[in-house]
């Protein structure tokens, strides 16, 4: 099995589940800044142009941040990484969904990659420029964590007393924040530091140069 990933990218957090799972797998790092993932031989086994991309033993690919992470859970189910209590696993989903689809996607997004939310033609351009984009994303970036919070209120994880394939994905975001300066609120924060005393983080830390 080996995992596709990139420096400052969510796959990070499938590392970190893989380690929980005791998985065996190997790496390949692209250089996604430098759009690595837009050329071959990466955009011929992978056309979604992104990473983590998981290329599993029977030679199958998973790609999507939640498709992958969820298969780590039901695959090595002695991990115990997805919530067996209905209202802890939907708890887990609704945060692990709120973290990919618009704390990252939208909200990092457009800190961290603001010309592709950039009109590309006159007539919808703003004048406003990539600043303003910018500027939008981090106030997305404060609110979500501010929700967030709201949420982890009373539980030490997203998806209640055990730590489950949700955590990772707040994970990689609270990772970011002090890359676009941005505070975490109290119980974001303590999740976070939660996260980092756990053996597989601190190893998929070292990994990526971060311990």
């Amino acid at each position: 099995m080996k995992l596709y990933w990139g420096r400052h990218t969510c796959a990070i957090g499938i590392h970190v589940l893989l380690e929980e799972a005791g998985a065996t797998f190997e790496t390949e790092e692209l250089d996604v800044a430098g759009d690595a993932t837009k050329r071959e031989p990466f955009k011929s086994i992978n056309p979604k142009e992104k990473v983590p991309f998981l290329v599993r033993d029977d030679g199958s690919s998973l790609t999507e941040y939640g498709a992958m992470a969820t298969w780590i859970g039901l695959t090595w189910p002695q991990a115990g990484l997805i919530p067996e209590a209905v209202e802890d696993r939907v708890r887990m989903i609704e945060v692990m969904d709120y973290a990919v689809g618009t704390l990252h996607a939208q909200a990092f997004h457009r800190i961290l990659r603001a010309s592709d939310f950039e009109p590309k033609d006159l007539l919808h351009k703003t004048g406003l420029g990539l600043s303003s984009i910018k500027a939008e994303g981090t106030e997305m970036v404060r609110q979500g964590f501010a929700i967030l919070d709201r949420e982890l209120q009373g539980r030490t994880w997203v998806g209640g007393p055990r730590f489950s394939i949700g955590d990772t994905a707040l994970f990689y975001c609270e990772r970011w924040a002090p890359d676009v300066d941005v505070a975490l609120p109290p119980n974001v924060a303590a999740h976070f530091d939660r996260m980092k005393a756990r053996p597989s983080v601190r190893r998929a830390l070292q990994f990526y140069g971060e311990a």
